[in-house]
């Protein structure tokens, strides 16, 4: 096959797998280079609705994923002081007939690891571990990479999936650095034995509260319990992610219900990340580069779609090259363009959601009132152009 028909991908994580994959299908090589030793997804869970969802069953992942993954049979949202539920919403079989896919929660580790094996038996797609790209230039038709190492390469097609603190990015002409949004997220997982009673089960739970919010669902099956608290921060981590504090939790959410309260205490292990976001920038619109997933437009958690658009980015990326293979330039141009209104849209949300979860005093009693009025099938109709998407 041409060299202008082989595409490098700098990132094996979720994005960098699923475009090298989506790639194959697409009768289109690949070599993904990946900065850690081995292929490793560190955090917690991942929602995968079913604009996601459904990418991962057309790669034929479902039976892989099927031991792991766990469709909520619902979603809870409650009031962080009172323990009041503000809306319901069913989902389990009736989000994939509403939508065409279902709604699935998976650990990242799994679903990487799900990637992963499906990448290894595929012989379009060469997996280069402990290879980390340092710096990247323009060069003629293609571009010259320096590894951290020194090792230089030459490549004719790239593409940026590296994360929020891209090298690509960089390289191709964006050095400005991730926007710290004053928020930290504190994640976790703990056995489903070890959670407050009235909290375990099938469902989506999201409480609210001033200046702090909760999201918890089970994982593997329904044995794991995922949790991911986030608070307001006036300043980052060192790093960007660090161990975190308990007592800082427990003094955030001190005046809230019982049950959440009882469920922070359960948890004996914190990570802590400090929450950021980039302009949508996909490079220069010229030449045989381009950017997907946090890469090019990292965003905030509070749509839960940071996952789900590098998945979709993937995809449509590899529509395009598929409907051009002796141009990826201008697929490239064309997976832009296709992308750009999108995921802005889908990143501008998740910074009003950031906002209306943690209002506080009169406002947060009247977000509150709004969402009892909608209930949870308005809220989720709210969001159908999400959810109902086709990449």
């Amino acid at each position: 096959m041409p060299a202008a028909r082989h595409v490098t991908i700098a990132g094996a994580g979720i994005g960098g797998l699923t475009l090298a994959l989506c790639l194959a299908r697409a009768g289109v090589t690949s070599t993904v280079l990946e900065r850690s030793p081995a292929l490793e997804e560190v955090g917690a869970g991942i929602q995968l609705s079913p604009n996601a969802s459904r990418i991962m069953i057309a790669l034929g992942l479902a039976e892989a994923l099927a031991p792991v993954i766990v469709a909520p049979a619902g979603m809870d949202v409650r009031s962080g002081s009172s323990g009041a539920l503000l809306a319901a919403a069913t989902l389990g079989g009736t989000a994939a007939q509403r939508w065409g896919s279902p709604w699935w929660v998976v650990h990242r580790a799994d679903l990487l690891a799900a990637l992963a094996a499906a990448a290894a038996l595929e012989p379009a797609i060469m997996i280069e571990t402990g290879t980390a790209v340092a710096t990247v230039m323009a060069a003629g038709a293609g571009f010259d990479l320096t590894l951290e190492g020194g090792e230089h390469r030459r490549v004719a097609v790239l593409v940026g999936a590296d994360g929020i603190r891209s090298a690509v990015r960089h390289g191709l002409g964006d050095p400005t650095p991730p926007i710290f949004r004053h928020r930290s997220a504190f994640r976790a997982t703990l056995p489903m034995v070890a959670v407050p009673a009235a909290l375990r089960g099938d469902r989506l739970g999201l409480w609210l509260g001033p200046d702090a919010h909760l999201v918890h669902y089970p994982l593997r099956g329904g044995s794991l319990f995922n949790v991911v608290a986030i608070i307001g921060d006036p300043a980052p981590v060192a790093g960007w992610r660090a161990p975190g504090d308990a007592s800082v939790l427990a003094q955030r959410l001190s005046g809230w219900d019982a049950a959440p309260r009882q469920l922070i205490a359960a948890v004996e292990v914190w990570q802590r990340w400090s929450l950021a976001d980039r302009p949508v920038w996909f490079g220069p619109g010229q030449g045989s580069a381009t950017l997907i997933g946090d890469a090019a437009h990292a965003m905030l958690p509070f749509v839960a779609q940071g996952g789900a658009m590098a998945i979709e980015d993937a995809a449509v990326l590899a529509a395009c090259c598929a409907a051009g293979p002796d141009d990826l330039a201008g697929a490239f141009r064309a997976y832009e363009e296709a992308r750009r209104a999108r995921v802005a849209r889908v990143q501008s949300l998740a910074r009003r959601n950031g906002v209306i979860y943690h209002l506080k005093g009169p406002a947060a009693f009247a977000r509150d009132a709004a969402i009892r009025l909608l209930g949870g099938r308005g809220l989720l109709a709210q969001q159908d152009w999400i959810y109902a998407h086709r990449a």
